[in-house]
């Protein structure tokens, strides 16, 4: 399950228990020159993946927050705890739930819509990766 990226690149795993987003997210994620996305569904399966022992230090966890298999923020602090980067996806007008997030240990949290129309470009900042390295689809 644990894919771990090349040294000096990028493994994300994206938790997400809806189909659409959790491919899109992925798909983002490998559109990526230096990136490599594992899909998780569960807060065991990222448990798994963030205490693996090869973890790298660019390694990070995007997570999306209206999950009905798993509790969004849980999971950002489960990720924080074991010093895992977060980014979190949700509804833009659940102000609250975006709020938690960030107090979880989020280091950002992006509306569905921002990641639709700019992911590659807005993934590939958070990740430290050259604007360059996105590669066209």
């Amino acid at each position: 399950m644990a894919s771990l990226a090349a040294p000096g690149s990028a493994a994300v795993a994206v938790l997400a228990d809806d189909l659409i987003w959790g491919t899109r997210l992925a798909a983002t994620i490998d559109s990526l020159d230096g990136a490599q996305a594992t899909r998780l569904r569960s807060l065991p399966a990222l448990e798994t993946w963030v205490t693996a022992p090869d973890r790298g230090p660019r390694d990070a966890v995007i997570v999306d927050l209206t999950a009905r298999a798993y509790d969004g923020v849980e999971a950002i602090e489960l990720a924080r705890s074991v010093g895992v980067r977060v980014l979190a996806v949700g509804q833009h007008d659940d102000v609250e739930l975006r709020k938690r997030a960030l107090d979880a240990g989020a280091e950002r949290v992006y509306a569905y819509r921002k990641l639709f129309e700019d992911g590659p470009a807005t993934l590939a900042r958070w990740l430290g990766l050259a604007a360059e390295t996105v590669t066209p689809t």
